[in-house]
């Protein structure tokens, strides 16, 4: 009673932290016991949205808090699309994405307009905008397809692109016929809606670009990084709406702007996923929940027919759609699902356009009544065809993406070799100890999680400062491992000689690759290349790259990437260009590769099974490597396939890259690459990849490591 005093129980509850606790208890709950009898807890949210909205048990109002929060999750949703979405697949299947845009957004339209038109008896203007109704679509499955793991799938890919083709003709056709019924259109409101539509599209896809860059090279807090990213999602949404178009297609291209600048194996990327999936789109499916209301569909005939003839317009619509793209494009069925699961739910465009049209009233009944653009039929329909299609995009996403989850699993994934990696992070400046663990990150095939090493030789002095500090590099270095979810193992050695402390412990923990970093200022010392080629690169077994950081690799656009002739003889080529390889794929920058013929052979091949933005460009005189480098642009780096002394690809000038690289490029990232000379049969399997150069042999050590 006490309690019912204090917070004056009412329902709808009102008190925020009640309302709060609640919410939080269904996002807790949902998955835990949906999960288990295998519904997708999407589907659960919603349904719940449903028994405490004010159409339910009226627990809880759709007040502003609701839909504020909610509408959050609906343009993260959409910008969680553009930010995964591969931009060198996109690139290379844009027409594939605009030949199913064509297809969904044709195909359910052309049914709406005859179901509207010659069965409902609606208007033509009436008509055509309720036909548009099933064109658009909600990638509202995409979070629980992203968790599998195929977010780059080509169904997807194709799937997401095609999202932004229909979803921005079905607004487009929102914004007309309700300039129509208002009677404005006219060359006026066409040369309006072009120019602003196009001024929109050229601020967010390239002045954001721009802006993002800036602050990311400025800018290095995690919280303030986050925070710019929510500031660029609602910019963008409200630059779309003063452009005339939807709020969501503002944080699609808010995603696609930003795509380059969070790579996808970064902690920011992590941080923009965790509170997404954890708040904020939850929500948004709860708020869609509280607009069902079941009673209406057992009070008017006339409401059940409409939403009869949108459900056959909208999956009806989707599923020939999604047939017509598989066919077309020879993908397999379970792709086909999955484009047909990803595309079916209808909730954010289409809920929209409804509340838009329900809420022009075109004139009255002799009654006083108004009669309206959309009327309570329409609205009510839509409804129900929200938790429908909700229900059906779950349950045949969730399905299909497990069977193609499944069957990458069974294969080789790209970017992920069957050798276990250990990688062993030479942790020595503090200014570069972020930037260390961001490249071991990026570099690592995905499934690794536990086999990164952070290591600081302490010298047996024991200097309490020395062991302070080392103390101090490696916490830093583990807190920003843990931000990305990849659990970093902190390393201390005494020894009185820092390489053969880094050596023992490559011995002690099967280390593959080692990553040793240089002073900022200083760079490629003579000191350290003597270090270098008398110490660090007398491990045969371990590809062992030498990392200068002159800006955060977020903020990196292009890399131009040198490989002398021979490369591919050597033992550890392969393994040392996945490396060079996973900074393209999860980065998204894009790669110009300088190398003799033979070996762009081999890349080209590469490129077509682990795709990349990548152009190559053939090169005959390692001599070019000089007028590369002094070259380069803003923002651009370069990285240096090495070789040590004895193995095949080496040749003498390559003692002159580390004053080439002083003169020309001290002031820019760069990234030499020396692989193994030879396979350590403790950890990798023995092929002996340097004596066969036959395509077929070099073939399948491709499929084995790439994928």
């Amino acid at each position: 009673m006490i309690l019912l005093s204090i917070h004056n129980l009412e329902l709808p509850i009102e008190d925020p932290v009640l309302k709060f606790l609640l919410v939080l208890i269904i996002i807790l709950a949902a998955p835990l016991l949906l999960n288990k009898i295998k519904v997708p807890h999407l589907l659960g949210l919603i349904i719940a949205g449903a028994v405490i909205g004010p159409n339910g048990f009226n627990v809880l109002a759709r007040d502003s808090s609701i839909v504020v929060t909610g509408t959050t999750g609906l343009l993260y949703i959409m910008f969680l699309a553009g930010l995964e979405i591969d931009m060198g697949d996109f690139k290379r299947n844009k027409w594939k994405s605009l030949t199913f845009g064509i297809y969904t957004f044709v195909v359910p339209f052309v049914l709406g307009y005859l179901g509207a038109y010659y069965i409902l008896d609606f208007s033509i203007l009436t008509s055509v905008l309720f036909a548009s109704l099933f064109s658009s679509h909600t990638l509202i499955a995409y979070p629980l397809v992203s968790k599998m793991g195929i977010a780059k799938n080509l169904a997807v890919n194709i799937t997401v692109g095609g999202t932004m083709i229909t979803d921005v003709l079905a607004l487009l056709v929102l914004a007309i016929i309700v300039g129509m019924s208002q009677g404005d259109v006219g060359t006026e409101f066409w040369v309006r809606l072009s120019l602003s539509f196009i001024i929109f599209g050229l601020i967010v896809l390239v002045v954001f670009p721009i802006i993002g860059r800036w602050f990311f090279k400025k800018v290095e807090d995690k919280i303030s990084q986050y925070i710019f990213v929510l500031v660029m999602i609602y910019l963008a949404a409200l630059l779309a709406e003063l452009a005339g178009v939807e709020a969501i297609i503002g944080a699609f291209f808010a995603g696609l702007a930003l795509n380059r600048l969070i790579p996808h194996t970064s902690s920011l990327m992590n941080r923009v996923e965790f509170v997404g999936n954890a708040i904020f789109i939850p929500f948004f499916l709860i708020s869609v929940g509280m607009l069902i209301d079941f009673k209406v569909f057992f009070k008017s005939w006339e409401t059940l027919e409409v939403a009869g003839i949108m459900l056959v317009a909208s999956i009806g619509g989707k599923y020939l759609s999604a047939i017509a793209t598989q066919k077309t494009f020879r993908l397999s069925k379970e792709e086909g699902k999955l484009i047909f699961g990803l595309s079916s739910a209808s909730a954010a465009a289409t809920l929209a356009s409804v509340m838009v049209g329900y809420n022009i009233i075109l004139s009255e009944t002799e009654t006083g009544e108004p009669i309206r653009l959309l009327n309570e039929h329409v609205l009510n329909g839509s409804i129900l065809l929200i938790l429908i299609s909700c229900t059906i995009s779950s349950f045949i996403s969730m399905s299909n993406a497990q069977q193609i989850a499944d069957k990458d699993n069974e294969e080789t994934v790209s970017g992920n070799s069957h050798e276990q990696e250990n990688i062993l992070l030479a942790l020595n400046y503090e200014a570069t100890v972020d930037r260390m663990v961001n490249l071991g990150i990026l570099i690592k095939a995905h499934s690794n999680t536990e086999h990164l090493f952070g290591l600081n030789i302490i010298n047996e002095d024991k200097n309490e400062s020395s062991i302070k500090n080392a103390e101090k590099l490696l916490h830093h270095a583990t807190t920003a491992a843990a931000a990305a979810d990849v659990k970093l193992q902190s390393l201390k050695r005494y020894d009185n000689d820092v390489i053969n402390g880094i050596k023992n412990v490559i011995k002690e923990q099967n280390i593959t690759d080692l990553i040793i970093s240089l002073d900022e200022d200083k760079g490629f010392t003579p000191s350290f290349a003597y270090n270098l080629y008398n110490g660090y690169l007398q491990n045969d077994n371990v590809n062992t790259l030498i990392y200068h950081t002159a800006q955060p690799l977020s903020t990196i656009k292009k890399y131009a990437v040198m490989i002398p002739e021979n490369a591919q003889k050597e033992a550890g080529f392969f393994h040392a260009l996945l490396r060079v390889w996973n900074i393209a794929r999860n980065s998204g920058a894009t790669m110009t590769f300088y190398a003799p013929e033979r070996i762009l052979e081999i890349l080209k091949r590469i490129s077509k099974k682990a795709t990349i933005e990548a152009e190559f460009i053939a090169t005959k005189s390692w001599k070019d490597g000089e007028t590369i480098a002094s070259q380069l642009k803003q923002d651009e780096a370069i990285i240096i396939m090495m070789a040590k002394r004895g193995m095949k690809s080496y040749i003498p000038q390559m003692r002159l890259i580390p004053e080439l690289l002083n003169k020309y490029v001290n002031d820019k990232n760069y990234l030499l690459v020396f692989p193994f000379s030879e396979f350590d049969n403790s950890n990798l399997e023995k092929r002996s990849v340097g004596n066969h150069d036959d395509f077929m042999e070099i073939g399948n050590v491709i499929k084995k490591i790439f994928g």
